[in-house]
């Protein structure tokens, strides 16, 4: 079952106990049964998932309701408590002492993601201003250190191989090298090893105590399902993980059961992989996952996703837009803009009451249109962009065989510019205090 599955699952059980008329004791066992049902299909374990649904009956029907909260709301509340609560409560952490390298040693099984989840780590703390190298160690796998290093220069992170069949030496000289020059993060890409070759277990559990890392990471495939928590045992009883990266935890994977992996070897989730792109990584945040699960949204992360977009709007631009002022090129640069965030999918999810609320073919229409109409306004001339209105049949004409599209693209893309202004214009006068909010966040 994929994980938006799950989530859609989740939110239209909550959905029927806020629309019921009684919130009673049926009411309160349908929504259980409907919660053990959309985590069973994401492949949760059967025992994890009884004890979650025994604890969130319990406390539905037996807690006293806090003053001023109804039942249908205190529902709500133990139901978000408590699948925070499985998944690790707290937010993951991660702290650099200045002027001590860290060093993170990523182990996991071959075909996990650990590689790209290396390099996506990377990018990560590069990001945010740290001295970042990588270490391959993978002597395993032919083209192990080209594909890391590819990747490696895509990001322009140094990395450091050998020519050399023992790995635990290229891990101890790779560290040495890059400690002398002073780098905050090292990260140790280790061969892929799976769970019964005893042998490559047995090297990662040498390569852990001579090179002493700050910390074992473990890198599971969110596609899994329950395989993860036999997997998370046999890695944990090699070397002791001290914390977990999800991979490919996208609309494809069955996260559920790789996301209860946590409960197996009680090791945090600290990263996830959301997207095959290489800043489709955040740090684990159990409240704000839940939160976008159950369609509750997500405004701080999508707050922070702009940030780290690094999408600067000049305060008079963003007034003059939000007003109604605006030109194709102005469409056009938040058309790029949302490109630099991801996918509208997700975005949506961010944001409250919107994630399940729109079908699916609606989201992919609107990420087809928007992809054409970039297209288009690249095809315009600069007058023309200024100026939709001096578009006539000829000029449409041109524009559609430039683009590539048809004549009724352009068309379309012309009516819904002047509508976008109109309704601004429009939602202004109302005055739409959310707007002027979101304006000055984006500055």
């Amino acid at each position: 079952m994929a994980l938006d599955n799950l989530g859609s699952s989740l939110y239209d059980a909550l959905r029927k106990v806020l629309r019921a008329p009684i919130v009673d004791e049926a009411a309160v066992k349908e929504l259980v049964r409907d919660i053990q049902r959309a985590l069973l299909q994401a492949d949760v374990n059967v025992q994890l998932v009884l004890d979650l649904s025994k604890r969130i009956e319990k406390r539905a029907l037996e807690e006293k309701l806090p003053p001023g909260i109804s039942r249908r709301e205190h529902v709500v509340k133990v139901v978000y408590e408590e699948l925070t609560k499985f998944l690790g409560e707290k937010p993951a952490i991660v702290t650099v002492e200045t002027g001590k390298t860290r060093v993170l040693m990523l182990v996991g099984i071959q075909g996990s993601g650990k590689t790209t989840s290396v390099a996506k780590l990377a990018r990560y703390f590069k990001k945010r201003g740290l001295k970042v190298a990588i270490v391959c160690t993978d002597t395993f796998r032919p083209g192990a250190y080209d594909q890391l290093k590819q990747l490696a220069d895509m990001i322009n992170v140094p990395i450091y191989g050998e020519n050399e069949k023992d790995s635990t030496k290229i891990a101890l000289h790779g560290v040495k090298k890059f400690r002398d020059d002073g780098y905050d993060i090292i990260i140790i890409d280790t061969a892929g090893r799976h769970k019964d070759e005893k042998e490559l277990l047995e090297e990662m559990r040498v390569m852990a105590e001579k090179v002493k890392p700050d910390e074992i990471t473990l890198v599971i495939d969110g596609t899994i399902g329950q395989q993860a928590s036999t997997q998370a045992k046999a890695f944990n009883e090699a070397t002791k993980i001290g914390s977990i990266f999800v991979a490919k935890l996208d609309g494809s994977a069955r996260g559920g059961g790789a996301l209860s992996a946590v409960a197996a070897i009680g090791a945090p989730i600290k990263f996830i992989g959301t997207g095959e792109k290489i800043d489709d990584v955040e740090l684990f945040d159990p409240p704000r996952f839940v939160g976008r699960l159950l369609g509750m949204g997500d405004l701080k992360g999508l707050v922070e996703r702009v940030r780290e977009a690094e999408i600067k709007v000049p305060e008079k631009k963003a007034k003059a837009f939000l007003s109604g002022k605006f030109t194709l090129m102005d469409m056009y640069e938040q058309f790029e803009s949302m490109q630099k965030l991801g996918s509208l999918k997700r975005l949506l999810k961010m944001m409250p009451g919107f994630g399940y609320n729109l079908p699916e073919e609606t989201i992919v229409g609107a990420e087809d249109k928007m992809k054409k109409w970039r297209f288009i306004i690249q095809s315009m001339t600069k007058g023309e962009r200024e100026d939709p209105k001096m578009l006539n049949a000829s000029r449409i004409r041109r524009i559609a065989r430039g683009s590539g599209v048809s004549e009724r693209d352009v068309k379309e893309l012309v009516q819904q510019y002047f509508l976008m202004k109109k309704m601004t214009k429009q939602m202004m006068r109302r005055g739409r205090p959310f707007l002027g909010k979101m304006s000055r966040e984006l500055t």
